[in-house]
């Protein structure tokens, strides 16, 4: 018999959120991930308004905004003098349907500090230094061996580790794509005295390349990018001379080659990939770490509706939904590499991606809105906020004065737009909203 009913691989911001998912739905679940304590460093250190509503849904938004800021513009220092650009991050005012509009700055460590929090208080917790040796399956479950030899049964197992993942690898599955930089890039958290933390300082005529030192919110650190060769092996030394300014702490450092690669296939049997593990960014626009969020935020009730006796056919949506957005949102991030553009707009906040053709999307459009699409905040008669409403592992149904019923699926997107009564959806008891005013009149 299985000893749990999931194994995620890799606790990272993607498995921990797929940890938090499944025991909020009475998943019973086993994170482990092969690294010796919680990683340190800012990496990927930005939050899309989508992924902020995730966060929301998962009870861990106040800490995220306490913790965070908003992208500061850029200072572009050429010799004695200075020019001051733009952000790469908006600061629009929050509005009914969009309660988080702009893309918010939080160091990964802090981001995995609060999701190992909320694990914790679910009663669950990361098990570190825990390396996979083997994985196999067969039609009623998963068998996985550690280095220590150890070995677990589980229902599914989930790899979430990273883009030298080794559950891709014992499947067979490479990540198919292109280097689209010849030269590795260092990221960087160092501490610096007086350089105004303010802007974001970029440096674009150092010898063999850009250097930038980003202010990292309620920290006294900065991200150092740039390319490898242009540092090598005296960050402090090459800084100091093309800055002006002494690097008085290295914090964390570590390497990567910005590249644009993904996988064929999300599933194999019992095995499923998520995160960096499927698909791996550069960090232009900030794409890599929100989605692999969503990818365990559309994987975990799906599993949980599975495993409490729905029909397994339903994991296949996992791939036919995921797979299209990993790779249009690949196309994005290499465009963002290759131009020097900071402008961002609303191409990268990921509330605009959907799910219109999946074959769990039916009905017609209503306000604007199609099934598939996520469904915006709004605010009801008594005053509270639907996504008050919405937060939980349920299913929401709305019920417009004209008669017209909104099936929300789990993970926030409409599932069904139509005239009669849902009094359930994936397994899971729905919550009803009666007498909404429609989108389209709404004033």
């Amino acid at each position: 018999m299985p000893e749990k009913d999931v194994l995620i691989v890799g606790a990272g911001p993607t498995g921990l959120t797929l940890a938090i998912d499944l025991l909020r739905r009475g998943v019973a679940c086993r994170l482990v991930e092969a690294s010796e304590r919680p990683s340190t460093g800012s990496r990927g250190k930005g939050l899309q308004p989508r992924t902020l509503e995730i966060f929301e849904d998962l009870g861990i938004i106040k800490p995220i905004l306490a913790v965070g800021g908003l992208y500061p513009k850029m200072r572009i220092h050429l010799g004695p003098f200075s020019i001051r650009a733009g952000s790469l991050g908006s600061s629009k005012p929050a509005t009914e349907r969009t309660p988080y509009p702009n893309l918010w700055m939080v160091p990964q460590s802090c981001t995995e500090t609060i999701l190992r929090d909320r694990l914790h208080a679910l009663g669950g917790r990361v098990d570190f230094n825990r390396e996979i040796a083997t994985v196999q399956q067969d039609q009623d479950g998963v068998d996985a061996t550690f280095s220590d030899g150890e070995t677990v049964r589980v229902d599914y197992l989930v790899g979430c580790d990273g883009g030298r993942s080794t559950v891709r690898k014992m499947l067979g599955i490479k990540l198919e794509g292109e280097s689209i930089d010849e030269e590795p890039m260092i990221v960087a958290d160092v501490e610096i005295d007086n350089l105004d933390r303010r802007d974001w300082h970029l440096w674009p005529f150092v010898k063999g390349g850009v250097i930038g030192l980003c202010p990292l919110p309620n920290t006294s650190l900065f991200q150092l990018t740039a390319k490898a060769k242009t540092v090598a092996a005296d960050i402090e030394g090459v800084v100091r001379k093309a800055t002006g300014y002494r690097i008085n702490r290295i914090a964390s450092k570590s390497t990567y080659q910005p590249a644009v690669r993904m996988v064929s296939r999300y599933r194999v049997g019992r095995v499923f990939l998520a995160g960096d593990t499927a698909h791996v960014h550069p960090p232009a626009g900030g794409q890599g770490l929100n989605t692999g969020v969503q990818d365990a935020y559309n994987l975990g009730w799906k599993l949980a509706h599975v495993l409490h006796g729905g029909p397994d056919s339903l994991l296949d949506t996992y791939e036919s939904e995921r797979l299209p957005i990993a790779a249009a949102v690949l196309g994005l991030s290499k465009r963002l590499h290759q131009t020097p553009s900071i402008k961002r707009g609303d191409a990268t906040n990921q509330l605009g991606l959907h799910y219109r053709s999946s074959s769990l999307s039916l009905g017609n459009a209503i306000g604007g809105l199609q099934p598939g699409d996520r469904m915006p905040d709004i605010t009801l008669e008594d005053g509270s906020r639907l996504f008050e409403h919405m937060r939980g592992p349920h299913a929401t149904e709305i019920v417009t004065t004209e008669g017209q019923h909104i099936l929300i699926r789990p993970d926030g997107y409409i599932a069904q737009i139509s005239e009669k009564h849902f009094s359930e959806y994936a397994g899971q008891p729905t919550h009803t909203i009666e007498g909404v005013v429609p989108l389209q009149d709404r004033r």
